[in-house]
């Protein structure tokens, strides 16, 4: 039953997601309500790859009580980041990169690996937390050794991306 609820969540989160890019919404001239939201998400990413790394920290201290609560707060905001950021897009216009040279190179390859992981990464997060969860430890540990650093990287990648686009958001 669980394999099939983290499948069945897994293809439904990115394609809700896919579905806001196909169907972007109707340009608003009041977005007071949202401006703040992509900021806010930035800010949800960084204290979820600071709660990772405390997390991998605490596990290899072999403090396993900690390492579950840190990890499952980084879930916890992984969620608040994903309502947040379904919000934002169904309700603003996609704001478009506007740099050029080296930069504009840099930001899409890190938009484009942040989208594709950011996909990838939920089963293998949801599997991993499961296999905690319920003390699998041999397939915990054979899951987290590819969800951790991905999952890391999403996080980080997903503050550069809003960093080199955050001059081009209207509010």
């Amino acid at each position: 039953m669980y394999r099939n609820l983290i499948i069945g969540i897994s293809v439904l989160v990115p394609l809700i997601v896919f579905l806001l890019y196909l169907f972007p919404a109707e340009p608003r001239q009041d977005l007071g309500w949202i401006s703040f939201l992509p900021a806010f998400n930035a800010s949800v990413n960084s204290v979820t790859a600071i709660l990772l790394v405390l997390a991998r920290i605490a596990i290899l201290k072999g403090n396993e009580k900690n390492h579950r609560n840190l990890m499952l707060t980084a879930f916890g905001f992984s969620g608040v980041f994903l309502v947040s950021y379904l919000i934002y897009h169904s309700s603003a216009e996609p704001t478009s990169y506007g740099g050029e040279g080296l930069l504009k190179g840099l930001y899409y390859i890190l938009l484009v690996s942040h989208i594709i992981l950011a996909a990838l990464v939920l089963p293998l997060i949801l599997f991993a937390i499961y296999f905690g969860l319920t003390e699998k430890r041999k397939q915990h540990k054979r899951i987290v050794k590819w969800t951790f650093p991905i999952w890391l990287y999403v996080a980080i990648s997903g503050v550069l991306v809003y960093l080199l686009l955050s001059p081009y958001y209207t509010s």
